[in-house]
């Protein structure tokens, strides 16, 4: 039978921190970034960030371009 034990309130409180910092590192880059260098919608990529820290890796590693996206013809 698993007990149960009360979450460490210092590791939620980090780990709350985290993410809220990377969300607002994310909501700044997003305010800042033209949108021809996101992959997709900003309003997307900010509820995405919301709602968990990898909504905000996520934006890190694949939302942002680093040239500006082709023309479409």
């Amino acid at each position: 039978m698993a007990s149960k034990r009360k979450p460490n309130k210092l590791v939620l409180a980090v780990f709350g921190g985290l993410h809220a910092t990377a969300m607002a590192l994310t909501w700044r880059d997003l305010r800042r970034r033209p949108p021809a260098l996101i992959r997709g919608n900003k309003k997307i990529w900010r509820i995405a960030s919301t709602m968990n820290t990898g909504g905000a890796a996520a934006y890190w590693l694949i939302g942002r371009r680093r040239t500006p996206a082709p023309a479409k013809h």
